[in-house]
Parts: C-alpha cells; structure tokens; sequence
C-alpha cells in the first residue's frame, strides 16, 4: 500500500475548511450564506483551489478531509455547491470526507479524531483554537499571521508551504 508518513511511522492528514478556502466570498464570512440559493451556486471557486487540492489529495494518498463550521441549512447549501461544482470529481478527494460543526471551537476536536496534522482555514481563531491539536497550520488570504500559524496568500503559496512542510517531516512513500 502506498502511504505518506512521516518518519516517525504516522500517516499525514490534511485538513481544509470551505468558506473563503474553496468557496470564494468576502466579509467576515463568504456572501454564500446570506444570499438567494442560486446566487450560492453561482459563488465561484477560490481561484488554485480545485488545483491545488487535487494534487495535494495525491500527496497525501487520499487522506484530506473537509471540516466546515455552519448550521443546518447551510451544510445542506454547502453539499450541493460541491456537487454542482463537481468538487469530489475533480479533486479526487472522497465524498464521504467531509465533517460539519456548529461553533469553530469544534473543529479542533474533529481534527484531533481524524489525525489531522494540517490544516488550512482563512480565519486565525480557529487556527489558534487548534493549537495542540494540529501541528501545521496555514492561513489562506493571509501576509501575517499569529506566532505558530504559516501566513499564505494563495491556494499557489498553500500548497508550496503544506509540500515544504511534508518535506520537513521526512514524508515518504511506504
């Protein structure tokens, strides 16, 4: 079987919020959530997005999994974005891989059951609410970020880190 691991023996995990990450929007939250159910359908990718993740999914051998705060409705919104986009065809990345919450605080949880050891999300409390959980965190949107928090402007600049930083960790092939 053909495994990224690192060399101390454990598989790597990504993990990738949606709003704002793969899910263009703009404010404190992407306009996605407050606005008519086509012009959701019609919010356009984040530009590297599907690119990026899909050689990122190869990297990991399939290990990368959606984890998304938002109510009800809005996963239900989400789901059907991913499929009218034809996410999980594109990037490879399996359907079943993806995990909703309802408070941001509830991600690192989710991250700490999956093994995630990766994580990209536009917002820097989340990231900080992981502290201790997830050992790599990226911040897509951003050219600073808290001590312990890569900043990356773009999905380009994403994947060139989260790469440089399995790199570091002597991941390789098993």
């Amino acid at each position: 079987m053909n495994r990224k691991t690192s060399s101390s023996g454990r598989a790597q995990v990504l993990g990738v919020d949606i709003g704002r990450v793969i899910i263009a929007g703009d404010g404190p939250d992407t306009s996605f959530i407050g606005g008519s159910e086509a012009d959701a359908m019609r919010a356009p990718a984040v530009e590297g997005a599907f690119d990026s993740l899909t050689r990122l999914r190869e990297r990991f051998a399939g290990r990368v999994w959606l984890v998304s705060k938002c109510g009800p409705r809005i996963q239900a919104r989400t789901r059907r974005w991913l499929d009218r986009h034809r996410f999980f065809q594109v990037t490879g990345i399996p359907y079943g891989q993806l995990r909703f919450c309802l408070e941001r605080r509830d991600k690192a949880p989710i991250c700490e059951e999956l093994g995630i050891e990766l994580f990209i999300d536009d917002r820097a409390d989340v990231l900080e609410a992981m502290r201790g959980i997830v050992g790599h965190r990226f911040q897509l949107g951003a050219t600073s970020a808290p001590a312990g928090i890569v900043p990356v402007a773009t999905w380009i600049a994403a994947e060139r880190a989260i790469l440089a930083t399995l790199d570091g960790l002597g991941v390789c092939s098993r």
